[in-house]
């Protein structure tokens, strides 16, 4: 496939309590593109993230990365030390809230409404860690109608800012999930995994769950010392098929 010229940019999306700042990556060529959410780790809107987002505007796609961490540290971004991830989980785990997250993604999603050349029928997300926790709430979102989540940590067993845990809204979901996982990532079990798919199944939700052997959390990024390059190859295969599938339908 060859890649698109793009361009990159800053946006602020308005929301009644405060202007939530966002990367957008735009493909330079005219035309009608489709929108895509992209959610990101614990460690703000960083290199990767903003790399990730590059990367599928170049596949032909307008993506938006929101600042999860808006409200509680404008600008955040940072790396992967372990000082790094503690500050990345009080922001993410004890600041954040569901209702907030999922109003930022709709004011994305609603932003893209506004661009000339995004069609207005259906958006793709793709989230990590954090993000990928962030994605499968975002896939209740009537907009979102095919969601990638990267090892979404605590989707059985909690939800951000408290209450029942994220799975209880599986039913919710619309449009079609897959999910990746490494089976050697101690922060989700694989018990934890196998009820996200009984779920995903009880509630007759197109889906598809990855298992990839050998794994740690993290896989996708090669930015970290858990990235594995044939798990991440295959997984980004594996988006491209769904957005391409369920997206351009």
């Amino acid at each position: 496939m060859t890649e698109r010229l793009i361009n990159t940019t800053k946006v602020n999306l308005s929301q009644n309590d405060c202007q939530v700042e966002a990367y957008l990556a735009t493909p330079t060529a005219p035309g009608s593109y489709l929108g895509v959410i992209v959610l990101q780790e614990i460690f703000g809107v960083n290199v990767h993230i903003r790399d990730v987002t590059e990367r599928i505007a170049k596949l032909g796609y307008v993506a938006i990365a929101p600042a999860l961490f808006q409200r509680q540290a404008p600008g955040f971004e940072t790396g992967y030390t372990p000082q790094d991830i503690e500050i990345g989980r009080e922001y993410a785990w004890s600041q954040t809230k569901a209702s907030e997250l999922l109003s930022d993604i709709q004011a994305a999603i609603n932003h893209l409404k506004t661009l000339p050349q995004v069609k207005k029928d259906g958006f793709g997300c793709i989230g990590f860690c954090f993000g990928g926790h962030v994605a499968y709430l975002a896939a209740t979102l009537p907009d979102i109608q095919a969601t990638a989540s990267f090892y979404g940590a605590g989707i059985t067993t909690r939800t951000p800012g408290g209450g029942n845990p994220t799975i209880t809204r599986t039913r919710e979901i619309t449009g079609t999930i897959y999910t990746f996982f490494g089976t050697e990532d101690a922060s989700i079990p694989k018990e934890q995994i196998d009820e996200i798919e009984a779920e995903l199944k009880k509630y007759n939700i197109s889906h598809r769950v990855f298992r990839y052997d050998g794994s740690n959390h993290g896989f996708f990024c090669d930015r970290r010392a858990s990235y594995n390059p044939k798990a991440a190859a295959d997984a980004w295969e594996e988006v491209q098929k769904l957005f391409a599938r369920v997206l351009a339908a």
